[in-house]
């Protein structure tokens, strides 16, 4: 233990008062500074919390009914899930969410934590994407990935999924910022996004494992993932997409937000035009996003890598499994996990869809289970 880090009894305290109901961060701080200590606030007496600013005789009564071994027990609980509680204090609590408006007091982590000292791009966007949506996710991530930058993003359905799951296909780093508790996969059809999330990318949540997803819980997420970030990149959003909402926060954060153009015949590009014509920074290719990044100089030799398809129709018969497998290939390698979430088709026929591809020679394996394009 550090210096600055706090002994277990204060982070269990920690947990358990970060976890009260009605305390924010202006109460939480008010708490801290008149208490010293989250044991401290936990231990004083019900008549010195009331006399406090801001703590009304409901938030003494919650913070009377918690105890230090409500969060011993949710640490236990975080731990049997392979996590860590991050506090800040300790050296892996990630300082630039110490500059956000209501920064969390206490974070839950599962996975690689070295990501957490990755400079960072947020990319989001419609959980009801295009075809042209998925392909300029992925190429977005692909320059994050030659720019060494980790790519943050939801867990949700959509685009948040397909930019995780691209990093993760290129070896990058990947955080994933979900609206609920550890032991809770949402939506359902993530589930072997998180296995992969837990085994080579970075899980974080404010919430304690067990707890369901909830509309306020997403709202508080959103504002996690522009927090990690400098820059919120957005590939697709409707009018009225929930996604705007991350946009919202990194704006009121002070962070830079740029955007995917799109059709404008598309439903799903009409709230990411309007941002365009609003202000917002385009993003055409991957030096403007490398722009907002001066100090990650490109490496020598590197070239942006293309996530977009190298044709719509395979140059010779094939099944119709081989065809499906063949038009969802591209010349970013995808790992075999996800070939199988996309297509939905058993392991065992998908891989000798594969097989019979590579044999046409239209696709190539790499290490690590990978495919694409020939």
């Amino acid at each position: 233990m550090t210096a600055t880090e706090p002994s277990d009894q204060e982070r269990a305290a920690q947990v358990a008062l970060a976890l009260v109901n009605g305390i924010g961060h202006a109460r939480h701080t008010i708490l801290l500074k008149a208490c010293s200590t989250a044991y401290g606030a936990l231990a004083a007496p019900f008549e010195f919390l009331r006399s406090l600013p801001g703590i009304s005789p409901a938030c003494a009564t919650a913070i009377k009914a918690t105890s230090v071994a409500q969060g011993e027990r949710i640490l236990r609980e975080v731990e049997q899930h392979g996590g860590r509680c991050l506090v800040p204090g300790d050296a892996e609590f990630p300082s630039i969410l110490a500059t956000i408006p209501e920064p969390p007091a206490v974070l839950f982590a599962l996975g690689r934590l070295e990501w957490l000292d990755r400079p960072a791009v947020a990319v989001v966007g419609s959980r009801d994407h295009s075809a042209y949506g998925a392909d300029a996710c992925r190429l977005v991530v692909a320059a994050a990935a030659e720019g060494r930058l980790a790519v943050v993003s939801g867990m949700a359905r959509g685009l948040d999924a397909v930019a995780h799951l691209a990093a993760l296909d290129l070896g990058a780093a990947t955080i994933g910022v979900l609206g609920n508790g550890f032991g809770i996969i949402y939506p359902a059809a993530n589930r072997v996004l998180y296995e992969r999330m837990r085994r080579e990318g970075l899980l974080l949540t404010e919430f304690p494992p067990g707890n369901r997803p909830t509309a306020g819980s997403f709202q508080r997420r959103n504002r996690l993932i522009s927090g990690l970030a400098r820059v919120t990149i957005v590939v697709e959003a409707a009018s009225g997409s929930g996604t705007l909402i991350t946009v919202d926060s990194a704006l009121a954060q002070g962070r830079d937000v740029m955007v995917v153009p799109g059709l404008i015949t598309s439903p799903t590009s009409v709230g990411t035009n309007r941002l365009l014509r609003d202000g917002a920074t385009p993003f055409l290719e991957p030096a403007d996003l490398m722009a907002a990044y001066p100090e990650l100089a490109p490496r020598r030799g590197s070239r942006a890598v293309s996530a977009l398809p190298v044709a719509a129709e395979p140059p010779l018969p094939l099944t119709p499994l081989e065809r499906r497998v063949f038009q969802t290939l591209d010349r970013m390698p995808r790992h075999l996990d996800a070939l199988v979430e996309v297509l939905g088709a058993p392991v065992a026929d998908l891989l000798a869809a594969l097989c019979a591809l590579e044999l046409y020679g239209v696709a190539r394996q790499q290490p690590g289970r990978r495919f694409l394009r020939a």
